[in-house]
């Protein structure tokens, strides 16, 4: 008996975080059975706390009352797939059911090569899948999972319909979850629920025969997995997963399909620094590398170099504010700008000043340098062009709002955001040529690609505008706003949001190509190195992934929120987190 709740969170005051509260009655007279279903449940708490996957939702903790129960997991705005079932009245779409078939494979998969103990779940159902706000599945209430215990005898536990016949005589393993999954899939292909059937009859109702729209070859992915004897289905999860993919691939199903990227077991300790440096407060921004030097800035108001392959601290140059920008090295020189209202250049080799140039606000935008000036822009509303050689300025112009987005320069022509909204297209003479205004501010900084700018805005859109002319090419909407800077390789831009995804979408068409869900917000950008994209996230981890699929290669946990963006240089990677660490990775 029990209930689950949505609840807020009050140990975040200043912000609205929604949990999902599960709550199990013990009405048992029996102390015996009573400390059983504490234990049971205290089980499930603990389990959960050793799992990480998007598809199953994370615990923060659990408590006893009276006799009362309680479990605190991460909420799941959406609905399971029985609800779903029900409101549509009828057979589900079948890439629809295709594509959480293919995400239920990766979870399953995650569960069943689980270290140090398999897990099987024993409870596929619709009723036991849910579906987020992103189109995606959570697996939910683990109440009746269990470690794998070789061929030990269990309890004859499950849901009738779905469970196979080895389960029913305590004798579950991975190929049990097969099974379910298979009922689980018919069940929605065809609204005919096996509770109400017959055991094990799937072969009297085959799926076309009932829904004759369905691929055929879809049906015989099914209904391998729905066999009797456990030897004649699919082996393993990634077996059925690739199955299904295949299908989806062959019969053209697979691009109308927005597949969640496979999530892997990984091992933290497989990702280890080459060497970590530690500052005296948070590093929010970006570092800068050159000539074997790494550059970065902290709040602790300095500027920091190091050695590149070693981290051997060489210098440090203070200034009168926190440092967020991304160092630039031109001639010799380090240009940075600074919350103290300045825009720095210091001796790349000594640290010692070359020059300063003063603003009316502080210069969160990263300069950039072409036709031997600086350019870049900060919180007083203007954007400044100086001279490199003489730190003098050429010419200043005001655009009635901050700029943080750091100003790309091509073709003798000029781009950046501001906190308005607008973005700027000038001249070397800082006459405007175009500008087009967002809904809300332009924190992200451009890029260009065959005549095409982009840029992200707050307003939860990826913009694509003709360089020449300001016209927009294609919007493409995010889940939540964005601060990242895009990247691009080929055919294909990528980028982070505010939800917590980072989204590979096709310039040519604007269609997602594929995402992977973060556990917190994606503020800082995405870089490529090689055939992988790395990026971080405000969970603390850094994540690599599989340019072309999304897939995780790997990730690499700081302690505190990553901000910034991470750069390579030497087959290395540096990245700065908020716990006060630069780290230099393998890359």
């Amino acid at each position: 008996m029990g209930a689950v709740y949505s609840a807020r969170d009050l140990h975040f005051p200043n912000v609205t975080k929604i949990v999902a509260v599960k709550e199990m009655i013990n009405q048992a007279r029996d102390d015996l059975v009573r400390a059983t279903i504490v234990r049971n449940f205290e089980r499930e708490a603990n389990l959960l706390a050793t799992l990480d996957h998007p598809a199953i939702p994370r615990i923060y903790d659990y408590f006893s009352q009276d006799e009362r129960s309680y479990l605190i997991l991460e909420y799941v705005n959406g609905k399971d797939l029985e609800a779903i079932l029900k409101e549509a009245e009828g057979a589900l779409p079948e890439e629809t059911v295709i594509q959480w078939g293919i995400e239920l494979c990766d979870v399953l998969s995650y569960l069943h090569n689980h270290e140090p103990e398999p897990i099987i779940f024993r409870d596929m159902k619709p009723s036991n899948v849910m579906v987020n706000q992103h189109h995606h599945i959570v697996l939910i209430d683990f109440g009746i999972a269990k470690p794998f215990e070789g061929h030990q005898r269990g309890t004859m536990i499950g849901t009738e319909g779905y469970s196979p016949p080895e389960q029913y005589r305590g004798e579950a393993n991975q190929l049990a979850d097969i099974y379910a999954l298979g009922a689980t899939l018919h069940h929605l292909l065809t609204d005919i629920d096996p509770r109400l059937e017959a055991p094990f009859s799937y072969e009297e109702r085959p799926i076309r025969s009932i829904n004759p729209d369905v691929n055929p070859q879809v049906e015989q992915v099914i209904e391998k997995a729905l066999q009797y004897e456990p030897l004649e289905r699919y082996q393993s999860a990634e077996e059925m997963r690739n199955a299904l993919l295949g299908t989806a691939r062959q019969t053209g199903l697979l691009n109308r399909m927005r597949v969640r990227p496979v999530t892997t077991n990984l091992d933290k300790e497989s990702v280890k620094p080459i060497w970590k440096f530690a500052a005296e407060d948070e590093i929010r921004g970006t570092p800068g590398y050159k000539d074997g030097m790494l550059f970065f800035g902290s709040y602790d108001t300095n500027l920091y170099a190091l050695d590149g392959e070693t981290g051997k601290f060489l210098w440090k140059y203070p200034t009168e504010g926190g440092v967020v920008t991304r160092p630039l090295v031109f001639d010799g020189n380090v240009y940075f700008g600074s919350e103290d209202e300045k825009l720095h250049v210091v001796s790349a080799r000594y640290g010692t000043v070359t020059w300063e140039f003063p603003t009316e606000g502080p210069v969160r935008s990263s300069p950039h340098i072409a036709e031997g000036h600086a350019f870049f822009g900060s919180d007083d509303g203007y954007m400044y062009a100086v001279n490199t050689l003489s730190g003098r300025q050429a010419w200043n112009s005001g655009v009635g709002a901050p700029i943080r987005s750091t100003p790309l320069v091509a073709n003798e022509l000029l781009y950046f955001g501001t906190e308005s909204g607008d973005f700027f297209c000038m001249d070397y003479r800082s006459t405007v040529k175009w500008r087009f205004s967002a809904k809300r501010a332009i924190t992200s900084s451009p890029i260009l690609s065959n005549g095409v700018v982009y840029f992200g805005s707050v307003d939860t859109t990826l913009y694509a505008i003709d360089a020449n002319t300001g016209w927009v090419v294609w919007r493409f909407r995010l889940g939540k706003p964005t601060i990242s800077s895009p990247c691009i390789k080929g055919n294909y831009i990528y980028t982070g949001a505010v939800d917590g995804f980072i989204y590979c979408i096709d310039i040519r068409s604007a269609k997602e190509v594929w995402t992977f869900q973060t556990d917190h917000q994606v503020t800082g950008s995405p870089i490529i190195h090689q055939d992988t994209i790395l990026c971080g996230s405000v969970d603390g981890n850094l994540y690599c992934l599989e340019q072309k699929t999304g897939n995780l290669r790997w990730k690499f946990e700081t302690g505190s929120p990553i901000t910034g963006t991470p750069i390579t240089a030497d087959n290395i990677v540096y990245i700065g987190s908020t716990d006060k660490h630069i780290y230099a990775l393998q890359a």
